[in-house]
Order: structure tokens, then sequence, then C-alpha cells
């Protein structure tokens, strides 16, 4: 996608242009998804702790925070308890000198610049964040003057006060929103105050809060390579552009959730080999996506039609497979591509993935649709047969058969007895085999089992986990004693083999 014009105002007039048509019946925007939840926008320059005040409201580490500015670019979504409320916070990126006049310095300043537009524009009320220790600066009086044209409900944090005195934060009071809050994000010191203030600022709570808690939803981790179109997907999906798009690699560098109707998309910064990665924003990048893929049940890998599959997607795959989510891999930028390169190019792809055959592969163009739709659905087919919604008597009659087909190999001299299996759970599906012996079973025995289970139960682009646990021996560590007639009995048979 090319990047968006070097013109920008506050208003959201330099979005990039947007996707023409939604092309999903069931696909909402953001604004939808969490509707019922009041939201908070947390709005000011880079580098003043927006993404450190987002997680301690949040908590745990939801946001990247590193000592770099200009680390936050998309917006990122969070749920906190205020006042006994559930509110959708939204973290932004800082916003440079000019905010609302002039030029951007850069593409990414512009689309930065036109996220905070966007989530101030569905907002009910904005947290201005500004630094304590460097005091008020045109950029703050640039911020707050756009805030108050918009008329939005303002509360000024100053932010780094710890070892400060509360008295520094009152040059901010020129701003003209009431009162200054001082706080530290990092030590949590004046939460409290401002969790009230904004209790005070959020409309009155509606009948039908709070919403349904966004873990419920099923995870979809959108992973690849830099510059493959993860972002481009996501926002094919949404019908809007949600997600910083621009002719460069390495744009997205947090894993951001979005609500997508009954989904959660995952979408992430690109993984590149561990020699190329350069930096502690990419490394901490690379943190985040990895942990979004533990997190997810569905991965969905962005490759390149057109370069085929890696040696670095196969690693990302193993992470995906090893982490238990379901993976669907997506060959990208396809348009233009005739029959015969897609044919070459699927084979090249299934012969890479020889060592997860079970994995599906998709043709898709996510900057003009092609093949997305089908993709999601896949998508859906893999989380519901993710669940392993399936009886223990089913279990027993396929592991039958799989026995029948393939006996389980002799052990020093002993049939290894495999008696029955259950379910131990979804996500990724996992049975455990009672028998004798069955930590003897070697691993291409297991995989078979794990390859008939898959088969069976149409678990296509699922990965089969297959544990074992062997009975205990009553008698072991047992010394069996002999009675009197059995020690006499053996005297004799000593004393015959002695004589001869």
């Amino acid at each position: 996608m090319r990047p968006c014009g070097a013109h920008w105002s506050f208003a959201a007039q330099t979005l990039c242009a947007p996707l023409a048509v939604r092309v999903f019946g069931d696909a909402i925007s953001v604004e939808d998804a969490a509707r019922h939840a009041p939201k908070v926008v947390l709005v000011g320059r880079t580098n003043v702790g927006k993404s450190t005040l987002f997680n301690r409201l949040c908590g745990g580490r939801r946001a990247l925070v590193a000592d770099h500015p200009g680390l936050t670019r998309d917006r990122q979504y969070g749920r906190a308890t205020i006042a006994g409320r559930i509110v959708e916070l939204i973290d932004t990126g800082g916003l440079a000198a000019v905010f609302g006049r002039g030029r951007p310095s850069d593409n990414v300043s512009a689309a930065t610049a036109a996220q905070v537009d966007a989530a101030l524009a569905e907002a009910d009320a904005a947290v201005l964040l500004v630094d304590g220790r460097e005091g008020l600066t045109a950029g703050d009086r640039d911020i707050a003057t756009a805030l108050r044209k918009r008329g939005a409900r303002v509360l000024v944090a100053v932010n780094k006060m710890d070892g400060a005195h509360a008295q520094a934060a009152h040059e901010f009071a020129a701003l003209g929103f009431g009162e200054p809050l001082p706080i530290s994000a990092a030590h949590g010191r004046g939460m409290g105050r401002l969790k009230e203030e904004l209790a005070a600022a959020l409309p009155a709570q509606a009948p039908d809060e709070p919403p349904p808690d966004a873990d419920e939803r099923p995870k979809i981790a959108v992973v690849g390579r830099p510059n493959v179109g993860k972002s481009t997907l996501v926002n094919r999906w949404l019908g809007e552009t949600r997600q910083i798009v621009l002719d460069q690699p390495g744009t997205t560098r947090d894993a951001v959730d979005i609500p997508f109707g009954h989904r959660l998309l995952i979408d992430t910064a690109g993984v590149r080999r561990k020699g190329k990665t350069a930096g502690v924003v990419e490394k901490f990048s690379v943190g985040k996506t990895l942990d979004a893929l533990r997190r997810a049940e569905v991965a969905v890998l962005v490759a390149d039609a057109r370069e085929g599959i890696v040696d670095q997607d196969l690693h990302i795959l193993q992470y995906a497979a090893n982490a238990g989510a379901g993976i669907a891999l997506a060959l990208n930028k396809c348009d233009g591509m005739t029959t015969e390169m897609r044919s070459r190019a699927e084979q090249s792809a299934r012969r890479r993935l020889g060592f997860a055959p079970w994995i599906p592969v998709y043709f898709i163009s996510a900057l003009h649709g092609t093949g997305v739709r089908a993709l999601l659905a896949k998508v859906d087919a893999i989380h519901r047969a993710a669940a392993f919604d399936v009886t223990t008597s089913a279990i027993n009659r396929s592991l039958a058969e799989a026995i029948r087909a393939h006996p389980p190999p002799v052990v020093r001299s002993r049939q290894v007895k495999l008696r029955y299996a259950h379910k131990a759970g979804g996500h990724p599906p996992t049975v455990v085999i009672h028998g004798n012996q069955t930590e003897a079973l070697p691993p291409a025995y297991l995989r078979y089992l794990a390859s008939h289970f898959r088969d069976d139960f149409h678990l296509l682009g699922v990965p089969v986990r297959v544990q074992t646990q062997s009975g205990t021996n009553p008698y072991a560590g047992r010394r069996n004693e002999l009675n009197r007639r059995q020690r006499k009995q053996r005297e004799r048979m000593i004393r015959h083999r002695r004589g001869r």
C-alpha cells in the first residue's frame, strides 16, 4: 500500500485510502465491538509515559514500553476497572510538536496522528499526559488547543512526579482543563485520585454494562516476517484502516489486540532471523509476537507468495505448533500470478511443510481482498476443531482402529499394551493413552497416533498432542520372600548343580 500524502490536519482527512467496502457481513468496527463500555483515550507528546500509564491502569504489560520515543504507533485497546466500572482504555502514539497545524515530519507521524484522531472520535473522555520534568511545552499547548476545539472532556495528568514537589504541576493549569493531577505511572503514585476524576468525567452507567470479557473470544494471531502484509490483512478483515500500513518494513511494533465480531484479532510485528534483529525495540517487538502466539488459539502465518516459504517462516510455524495454536498458511500478494505460478508456489510450500502436512495453504491478496473470505472461514473452522468436542468412546474406537492397523512395537520381548484413552483438553486437542510400557513407545509411533486422531476427527490445521501414562506395578520394589518349603527346594537344587 502506498504511503499517505504529506499534507495533514487534525481531522481524519489524512487517513490512508480506506478499504472501499466491508467484505464480510459480520465485520464490525472497534467502536461496535465494545460499544457498551465507556472509552478513555490517552494522548500526549512522545515519551511522556502513555503506555506505562496504560499498563498501570489495565494491569500487566499489555503495551510495549521502552526508553525510546515514538515506540507506540497503532491504537492499543485494554480494559481497566474504574470505580467498579469496566472502561475501554485506548493507548495512542506520541504526537509531534506541530500537532494540529503544519506538515508532519514523515508518513509515520501522519499515520500515527490519524490514529489518535480516530481514537478521539470514539472516546468519551481523554487524559492529556504531560511530562512534569520537562515542564509546559509548545507541543502540550498545541495538543490542548486541538482537544479544546473538539469539545472533549479532558483531564490533565502530570507524569514523572516521583521525587518532585506537587507544586511543579500547577503550571499546567494554564492549559485550561482544570486542576492538573500529579502522578507517577511507573511507581503507581496518584492513581487513586486519577481514577476518581475519571469516574466523575465518564457518562452515566448504561444498564447493559459491563460488556463481555474479551478473553472469552477466539484469539487469532496474524504473524509472519516483516512487510508481508499482516496489517493489510487485518484492515481488510475489519473493513477499515485500523492499523497503520506503510510501504516500509517494521511499521507495526507492538502486538495489538483488536475486537472483531465474536473474535479477537492480534496484529503482530514482523519477526526476522535472530541474527538480523537489531536494536532493543525490535527485540521487544519479537518478544511480544511470541507472547501473542502463546495466547492465541489460531495463528495465521502470512508469507509472500512470490518469495515462497523461507526458513524463518518455518521457525515461526514450529513455534506456533509448539505453543499449541491451530495454524493456517496464507500466501499473500498472489494478484497477478498465473495458474502455473500458483501451482509451483503451492508445490514448493507443500514440500517445505513436509514436517506438518496438516497445515492448510491459501492464496490471498490482502490488498484487493482475494481469498480473504475463505481464509477467515477456515480460521473459524480450525478454532472449532481445536475445541476437540468428542466423546471418550469415540476416542477409544479410534485408538482400537489405529492399533489394529499398526500394532505397537515389541520392547524388551514384551508387547506394549495400549488399553484405553480419553480427552485431556482442547486448544490444542490432547489425548492421554493409558497402558503398559507406554514410556517405551518410539516418537514415530506417537506421531502416527496423532495423525490417525487428526484424520479420524477431521482436525485439519490443528496440532494434536498424545500423552501416555503407564499403570503402576503394585509389586515394584517388593522382594518375594520364600516360604520354608521353597527354601528347602532351592537348597536341593543348589546341591544338585554343585554335584555335577
